[in-house]
């Protein structure tokens, strides 16, 4: 195997809870770009099926679905039907989550119902579908490959109400360590991606204020927000055997944010 072949995916299978939103379209798109067959989910089939158009475009073999990830039997339905499609399960990588400039509120004031949401959003969706996907991997015994998306955030406080997404991704980095130590065994990797703000619909608002934006550049070295194109390197990296000594890593794609804090 050359060395470049070690960052390929060929053969390989790869589910993508949240693969409608931008940076999980993105991520879905350079898995099957690096030779993966992919299963993109998202909570609505327009919003699956968009994504999976743009990978068929590529002629990779890819599966949409519709499925709500923060439910058991969703994330059972959606492991059943990539297997039954493609005949095996090699990679999981959680791209459900967000919400936070959606509900901010004083810490002391903060209420159960956005708490519960944001929890559900990002936590529920990443355990639930890294469960049932997992438990295909070590019944099928050939290892694989989790990559979860926490944030920044997960290691920094923000004077700005992110109570709970602060929680939410801190949950999501300690539980990407935690599955690596037992899941090692299996020969299943557990890594994480942690960016700071990505230019998205879901941010499109606080970007869209210029003097919050300068003022987010301002605090990243390399003075500027990431793209959804910068999520996809690391994951495809993280998901290959380029990676195969690497597991339990939360790996800052910040713009050297965190090198800084």
């Amino acid at each position: 195997m050359s060395y470049l072949d070690r960052f390929a995916l060929d053969g390989r299978v790869a589910l993508v809870p949240g693969g409608g939103g931008a940076i999980g379209a993105a991520i879905a798109g350079a898995l099957a770009a690096a030779g993966a067959k992919v299963t993109v989910v998202d909570v609505t089939q327009e919003r699956a099926d968009a994504a999976a158009a743009q990978i068929r475009e590529s002629g990779a073999e890819v599966l949409p679905l519709a499925s709500d990830v923060t439910s058991e039997a969703g994330c059972e339905a959606i492991v059943a039907a990539t297997v039954e499609r493609f005949g095996r399960l090699d990679i999981v990588v959680n791209c459900v989550g967000g919400g936070a400039g959606k509900v901010l509120f004083d810490a002391q004031e903060y209420p159960r119902d956005a708490w519960d949401w944001i929890m559900e959003l990002n936590v529920r969706s990443t355990l639930l579908a890294t469960q049932a996907a997992v438990r295909e991997m070590i019944r099928e015994g050939h290892g694989g490959a989790v990559v979860n998306i926490s944030s920044v955030r997960a290691s920094l406080g923000i004077n700005a109400g992110y109570s709970a997404y602060v929680a939410a991704k801190g949950a999501i980095s300690s539980l990407t360590r935690q599955w690596a130590t037992e899941w090692a065994r299996h020969g299943i990797r557990v890594n994480a991606i942690a960016p700071t703000f990505v230019d998205t619909p879901q941010v499109a608002m606080l970007l869209g204020d210029p003097a919050f934006r300068a003022s987010v550049e301002a605090r990243i070295p390399l003075a500027r927000v990431g793209g959804t194109d910068d999520m996809t390197g690391p994951v495809v990296f993280l998901c290959s055997d380029a990676a195969g000594f690497v597991t339990g890593q939360i790996l800052g794609v910040d713009g050297g944010l965190t090198a800084t804090q």
